[in-house]
């Protein structure tokens, strides 16, 4: 499969911490990828070395071409980063937060986005002019994948989705990036905590530990690897 983003020898520092430690990753395209690991491990900052939102060296491709800029070139390249803590926008309207996720689109393909937005996540046909702030917080996970789907990226970027959520909801979300893939193609790269959900979802993880990647492989050959199952798996 061609590599739709590539990390090389990736890292990255918050002032004198150092937060990777030549991270490289390979994400197909088409694909769904899970980077796994403990609190600290360097996940989250995995994400945003790609969303150009932390100071990074090493060298990220894109597409075949180097990654540079800030979120603003890497959203028109085609990225779209879903970071931790849904980030909706509370005193809005749903169908205003889905707007802004869109706003590099024209108007009349912007209705038909929210239109395409309420086959995967039914409750916004019936929920449209409801206030983002009174609604879930799966709700509002939800909104946010729905609100970054709209600038119809080539890759998207999921930042713990599953955090403070029941798991019921946690399994909803988790199918539809699975429909997201299969019917649309839709390249995913998740950063997650429960590893048991991020494998059955993805082909392929990363486990990263102190900013280093520790194991890689398809998602079969980590379920049945010891060490994994032990410290991530619990069995």
């Amino acid at each position: 499969m061609t590599a739709l983003l590539e990390l090389r020898e990736v890292e990255a520092r918050y002032g004198p911490v150092q937060a990777l430690r030549g991270v490289s990753i390979t994400v197909p395209e088409g694909a769904v990828v899970a980077v796994l690991g403990a609190n600290g491990a360097g996940k989250t900052t995995t994400l945003r070395a790609v969303s150009g939102t932390v100071r990074r060296s090493g060298e990220i491709v894109f597409q075949g071409k180097p990654l540079r800029g800030g979120p603003e070139a890497v959203a028109k390249a085609g990225i779209a980063h879903v970071p931790e803590g849904r980030g909706t926008f509370t005193e809005l309207s749903v169908v205003e937060n889905l707007r802004l996720g869109g706003y590099t689109r024209r108007q009349r393909s912007l209705k038909a986005d929210v239109d395409r937005m309420a086959v995967y996540f039914p409750w916004i046909a019936e929920r449209g002019e409801q206030r983002a702030g009174t609604l879930s917080g799966g709700e509002q996970q939800m909104l946010a994948l729905a609100r970054a789907l709209m600038g119809r990226p080539k890759l998207l970027m999921l930042d713990e989705p599953s955090l403070g959520l029941a798991p019921l909801i946690v399994r909803e979300i988790f199918r539809i990036v699975r429909e997201l893939n299969e019917n649309e193609g839709l390249t995913v790269l998740v950063v997650e905590q429960d590893a048991r959900i991020a494998l059955n979802a993805a082909s392929s993880a990363y486990v990263l530990e102190v900013g280093r990647v520790a194991l890689s492989g398809s998602s079969a050959e980590l379920r049945d690897d010891e060490a994994v199952r032990r410290s991530y798996l619990g069995y």
